[in-house]
């Protein structure tokens, strides 16, 4: 059960997140990019295969697997404590092109009781992000932030602020 405490500080947090970010008016500056400029800060790539080499990450399941090495986690461990079933995880683990969704990927973030950078690097290699506009990932970012990992709490919180949960 999350205490009123934890409840107070989760509103601060989305109303000190959720306001209004000035930031100046490119429109008005009067830098601009000539063409030689251009090419020396985007070098040219003979072909798009080169381009994809040159710029590939680690997948999503590469860098989940690897954390899970890293900590020392045993599988059914990880994908229990992210209310996900043992067929999920096995079409991740097994499908190099599986597409995992948001949710999914969040909740074992939390699982993987990864620091707030981590978790923003791990759902960037699924093609996901941690926005500061929305309260869903306020709330989010927040568990992570005070290292609340337990999808009860979490969703306990969401719930707090009329949200739905994350999993179930």
């Amino acid at each position: 059960m999350v205490d009123q405490t934890l409840l107070h500080e989760l509103k601060e947090y989305i109303d000190l997140h959720q306001e209004e970010l000035t930031l100046p008016d490119v429109c008005e500056s009067s830098y601009r990019l000539d063409s030689e400029q251009l090419e020396a800060d985007f070098p040219k790539y003979s072909s798009l295969e080169e381009f994809i080499i040159e710029n590939e990450q680690p997948s999503f399941r590469q860098e989940l697997f690897s954390h899970i090495d890293e900590k020392g986690l045993k599988d059914p461990e990880v994908y229990k404590r992210a209310g996900m079933d043992r067929q999920h995880f096995s079409k991740i683990r097994s499908n190099p092109d599986y597409r995992i969704g948001r949710n999914p990927a969040i909740a074992l973030s939390l699982a993987l009781q990864l620091d707030l950078d981590e978790a923003e690097e791990l759902l960037n290699t699924a093609g996901y992000s941690l926005s500061f506009s929305d309260p869903f990932d306020l709330v989010i970012r927040f568990c992570f932030e005070k290292k609340i990992f337990g999808l009860i709490d979490v969703n306990e919180l969401l719930d707090s602020v009329n949200l739905k949960p994350l999993t179930g």
